[in-house]
């Protein structure tokens, strides 16, 4: 670990990287604190720019964006009741409340002091865990792979949303698009239908582009109202007493642990952390008839937690290649156009590069609390931008990040495409991100899942052969177990409560 700090500190220190950090942090708060324009969204947009950079600048930027944006939705939730971003609702039930009280700006500090620890203690813990469990992946072989693929591929039903059939039919459609392009063992083409740029595959950026941005401009676009914010609310003086302080910091602390173990569970996410912490800092405090009135504990917890989540979701995708959630999936990319492919010796042969993108985080979170500082003001006016305004800026970003991707106009129909297809998915209720999770990992497994095979002579029992297979297929049994128990619980208490109704 050592003698990887110093060339990784003199990889990050430099003033492109310091530039890109804070371009995408300030992008990441402004996107985040409009109320419907998600996290993932924004790194969707900005993923074409990073192709033209190098790995560090180009994932400090979507880290930047990343980080930020679990900050920038608490804004809108603390000054207009509307979380901007899923993860920012539980931070909404005290942040709002205690702005009522005319202590606005203090909500929004105790949102940026709690992200900012939230953060860094996520990014030291990716710093620590994260090299100790690639030397793990470093012993995985074929049939290792396949089983830590299919591992993943349980995550889909933690992002099915209220139903897992539907997530498995988007989850299966996301597979199919991932066998597009030539075989990955035989390099017969599949599924091309004599359309030469399809041997290639399709680019990950460009399907995204289409199934997440366009189709989240096409439903905002049927809501044309601006939201309005009342001024008046920004001119308390912030401060913040000694005994709030010292009420906030063990929620905050205990909120950042359960945020980081949150965040290492693939098909977890920023919500369930901050949700679960909240509920958590509420049970263990002194004044639990403060919640939900305007504690402090309250949005300490849901921002430390929400924030833990982002260093922690890094550990499986740089050491297995296993996302932790939607929006880092996406940065996988980023990672791969410069050739580096997480897991097995990727901390061996390019542990400068990793160690200068973990210790980057650490700076990332750093300059939010600077920009939170300064910029406050200028976030929480983005609010009120109305939608007319801002929809067609977007689509125009939209169409110049498709075409950025190859520089071609077939990508631009590619994208187009996609949008019809996340239109028609969205009428259905079916969920988008398990399609990106099987776009994700569908080529991965095959290609690991048929090697095995080559190698044992067609013989399924090489998956069977080790220490490890045996403990992804146990933690397999477990995650599926688990979530059938889970839904069987909400299946109850849908039954209870409409007993409860007649």
């Amino acid at each position: 670990m050592l003698q990887y700090i110093i060339p990784a500190s003199g990889l990050l220190f430099t003033l492109q990287n310091i530039i890109w950090i804070n371009l995408g942090v300030f992008i990441g708060a402004v996107f985040a604190a409009i109320p419907g324009l998600s996290v993932i969204l924004c790194v969707i947009l900005f993923l074409p720019l990073t192709y033209q950079l190098t790995a560090i600048p180009g994932m400090m930027f979507l880290l930047g964006i990343y980080c930020a944006g679990g900050y920038g939705g608490s804004v809108s939730a603390i000054l207009i009741n509307t979380p901007g971003t899923p993860h920012a609702a539980a931070t909404m039930l005290d942040g709002h409340p205690l702005s009522n009280r005319g202590r606005t700006k203090a909500a929004l500090k105790i949102a940026l002091y709690a992200s900012t620890f939230g953060g860094v203690f996520s990014a030291l813990m990716l710093l620590f865990l994260g090299p100790q469990v690639a030397k793990i992946a470093a012993q995985l072989g074929t049939a290792e792979y396949f089983m830590v693929c299919l591992f993943g591929l349980t995550i889909i039903a933690g992002v099915s949303g209220k139903s897992m059939i539907r997530g498995l039919i988007s989850a299966c459609l996301g597979l199919l698009i991932s066998c597009i392009g030539a075989d990955p063992m035989t390099s017969y083409d599949r599924f091309t239908f004599g359309i030469p740029r399809l041997y290639l595959g399709l680019d990950l950026a460009i399907c995204l582009i289409g199934l997440f941005a366009l189709v989240e401009i096409l439903a905002k676009a049927e809501k044309v109202r601006g939201l309005h914010l009342d001024t008046e609310k920004m001119k308390d003086n912030g401060l913040i007493t000694k005994e709030e302080r010292r009420r906030m910091a063990r929620p905050i602390l205990i909120s950042s642990i359960i945020g980081v173990i949150v965040g290492i569970i693939p098909g977890t996410g920023a919500s369930e952390a901050s949700w679960f912490s909240y509920n958590t800092a509420k049970n263990m405090s002194k004044h639990p008839e403060e919640f939900g009135n305007g504690s402090v504990e309250g949005i300490a917890a849901a921002e430390s937690a929400n924030n833990a989540v982002t260093g922690a979701t890094l550990i499986p995708l740089l050491t297995l290649g296993i996302p932790g959630d939607g929006t880092v999936a996406i940065m996988l990319s980023a990672l791969m156009i410069n050739g580096l492919n997480p897991g097995l010796s990727l901390f061996t042969t390019d542990g400068d590069i990793m160690y200068a993108i973990m210790l980057g985080l650490i700076l990332v979170n750093l300059f939010m609390l600077i920009q939170g500082k300064l910029l406050t003001q200028l976030f929480a006016k983005v609010v009120s931008i109305p939608q007319e305004i801002l929809t067609p800026v977007i689509v125009i970003f939209c169409f110049a990040g498709a075409y950025s991707v190859n520089k071609n106009y077939f990508d631009i129909g590619v994208t187009l495409v996609f949008a019809v297809i996340a239109w028609v998915l969205r009428k259905l209720d079916l969920p988008a991100v398990p399609i990106l999770l099987g776009m994700v990992l569908g080529k991965m497994t095959e290609t690991n899942f048929r090697r095995a095979l080559q190698i044992s002579d067609g013989s399924p029992s090489i998956f069977f052969s080790s220490v490890y297979c045996i403990i992804f297929l146990l933690l397999i049994v477990l995650a599926v177990g688990a979530i059938i128990r889970g839904k069987l619980k909400e299946q109850k208490a849908v039954k209870a409560a409409a007993q409860k109704e007649a």
